[in-house]
C-alpha cells in the first residue's frame, strides 16, 4: 500500500485566503526565531555594536560636545542613536533574505502551497520582534549612561512606537533590494550606502551648520523626521531651530515610514511572486 500526500487547495474566500496567510507568516516567523535561538552569538554580537558606538560618542567625544541651548549631552545623543539603530535593520534583511534566495531556500518555499506573501511579511515580523529586542537593550544602555525621558510615559511609548515604525519601513527597502539583487556580497555596496544616509541627518550634527542645500537634504531625511520627533517626545534637548520641518517632526515621522512600506511593501511582494522558479 502507498500513501499519497494531498496539497491543501488555495482557499477562494478572501477571510480564508487572509487567515491562510497569517498562519503561513506566522510560521515562517517561527522559523526565523528558531534560527536565532540557535545562533545567540550573533544576535549579541549585533545588539554589543550599538553600545558600543553609545559609549564611544557619550564619554570619549561627549566632553567636547556642546548642547545647543544647554542639558546633557547624553540625553541629546540618545534619540539619535536609538533612530541610527532602526536603519540598521536595511542590512540585516538584506542579508537574510538575499541569503536565502543564493541558496534556493526561497525557491523552496514558492514550490509550497504557501500564501505569496507569508515569505516576505514573515521575515519582517521576526526582524520587527528582533528591532524591538534590540531597542530595548539601547534603552538599558542610555539609562545606565544618564538618559531620562521627562515628558511622561505616554510621549516616550509614542517615541518608542515611532522609532519602531521606521524599522518596519526600513526593512521593507531590505527585503526589495535583496529579492531585486538576489546577491549576498552587494551587501558591502549596501552598507556604504547607508552609512551616508546616517550621517546626512541631524541626529549627530545640527543641519543649520551645513551649507543650504545639504542641509535640506539632512532635514528631508526620514531620518531627521523621527530624530526631532522622539527627541520632543522624550523632552531631550534638541538642536532647535525654527524651520517648518522641525515644527512638524511628529506627522512627518508618522508619513514617512507609512509612505516608504506603501512604497517597497507591494513591490517585495510582488518582486518575490515573480521570481524565477
Amino acid at each position: 500500500m502507498t500513501a499519497t500526500t494531498t496539497i491543501p487547495p488555495v482557499p477562494g474566500q478572501p477571510a480564508d485566503r487572509l487567515r491562510w496567510a497569517v498562519v503561513d507568516s506566522w510560521t515562517i516567523t517561527r522559523r526565523e526565531l528558531a534560527h536565532w535561538i540557535r545562533q545567540p552569538v550573533q544576535i549579541v554580537l549585533g545588539l554589543l555594536f550599538p553600545i558600543m558606538v553609545v559609549l564611544m560618542f557619550g564619554y570619549l567625544f561627549g566632553g567636547g560636545m556642546a548642547v545647543p541651548g544647554g542639558g546633557d549631552y547624553r540625553e541629546f545623543l540618545m534619540p539619535g542613536m536609538y533612530a541610527m539603530t532602526m536603519l540598521f535593520g536595511i542590512e540585516a534583511s538584506y542579508a537574510a533574505v538575499a541569503t536565502d534566495a543564493s541558496r534556493g531556500i526561497t525557491d523552496r518555499f514558492r514550490a509550497m502551497p504557501m500564501a505569496g506573501s507569508a515569505v516576505v511579511v514573515g521575515r519582517s515580523v521576526a526582524d520587527l520582534l528582533h528591532a524591538a529586542l534590540g531597542l530595548a537593550v539601547m534603552v538599558g544602555c542610555g539609562l545606565a549612561v544618564g538618559w531620562r525621558w521627562h515628558g511622561g510615559l505616554t510621549a516616550a511609548l509614542a517615541g518608542f512606537g515611532l522609532l519602531l515604525l521606521l524599522r518596519f519601513a526600513v526593512l521593507w527597502i531590505g527585503i526589495y533590494l535583496a529579492l531585486l539583487l538576489r546577491n549576498p556580497e552587494a551587501l558591502v555596496a549596501l552598507q556604504i550606502l547607508v552609512w551616508p544616509v546616517l550621517f546626512l541627518s541631524n541626529a549627530l550634527v545640527s543641519p543649520e551648520t551645513m551649507p543650504g542645500w545639504l542641509g535640506v537634504l539632512a532635514e528631508l531625511n526620514p531620518l531627521s523626521a523621527t530624530v526631532s520627533a522622539t527627541r520632543d517626545l522624550f523632552d531631550n534637548p534638541g538642536w532647535g531651530g525654527g524651520s517648518w520641518l522641525g515644527r512638524y517632526a511628529v506627522p512627518l515621522a508618522l508619513g514617512w515610514p507609512i509612505l516608504l512600506t506603501a512604497i517597497f511593501l507591494p513591490l517585495s511582494v510582488r518582486l518575490y511572486r515573480r521570481l524565477d522558479r
